[in-house]
């Protein structure tokens, strides 16, 4: 599933502001959500998952079901804060049956099948909870073998995010294992890791995200240009 917000000017990548302006921060967004959403759509397929879209705010449902490829699923986030909108889903989906779980956010938009396919081999080979560390100490992907009450009960917008989730995994018995990692798009900072990751790689699954760096010269002054 893809967890994902209404690209509102003001409620998205406000740390890019400065030196983005709040819209073009949320156009950004928007860049990398629809690029979020179809390599999603295209990893389940290949791995043969359900595609949901959980969004927020509730009300922002029949949009997202309108923006969304065909063959996501889109429901709203029940929740007062980021862990219990997570919990929530995972519980939701758990309760219909779905083994394995896996939970991604809309501003990774370097994140491959790779990434996916060591998560869904980890769960495979006996880890009950497999996350892609970020720099900033969360995570842009988790992969459960099951539902954990309580496994996302902390705050979520700290350095300590993916050791205070293992912890309350651990906590439970559960065996968690690091997959590669990823970044997240917060921060300029995070703008040129996505420079440096468009040079070392062949290809990068969000072609929307860096055409819109590209034809704005949003890129930190920094980075490493290719090509």
């Amino acid at each position: 599933m893809v967890f994902a917000k209404e690209p509102a000017p003001g409620h998205v990548k406000t740390r890019l502001s400065p030196p983005f302006s709040m819209e073009r921060a949320a156009a950004f967004y928007e860049c990398m959500l629809d690029d979020v959403l179809e390599h999603s759509l295209r990893l389940a397929t290949t791995a043969s998952l359900a595609p949901y879209l959980y969004v927020a705010p509730a009300e922002s449902v029949p949009g997202f079901a309108r923006r969304a490829p065909p063959g996501f699923e889109v429901r709203a986030q029940r929740g007062d804060d980021l862990g219990a909108r997570m919990e929530s889903a995972t519980d939701e989906l758990a309760a219909e049956g779905f083994s394995p779980i896996v939970l991604r956010g809309s501003d990774s938009p370097a994140l491959d099948e790779p990434t996916l396919t060591q998560a869904l081999q980890a769960l495979a080979t006996g880890a009950d909870v497999a996350a892609s560390p970020d720099p900033d100490g969360g995570y842009g992907l988790i992969a459960l073998r099951a539902a954990s009450p309580g496994l996302f009960a902390h705050p979520m917008s700290t350095a300590s995010v993916l050791a205070d989730t293992f912890a309350r995994a651990v906590a439970r018995s559960l065996h968690c294992v690091e997959i590669e990692p990823g970044f997240d798009i917060d921060t300029s900072d995070d703008l040129d890791r996505l420079a440096r990751a468009r040079v070392d790689r062949a290809s990068l699954p969000c072609p929307r995200t860096l055409a819109y760096l590209d034809a704005h010269d949003l890129w930190p002054q920094t980075r490493t240009r290719n090509g």
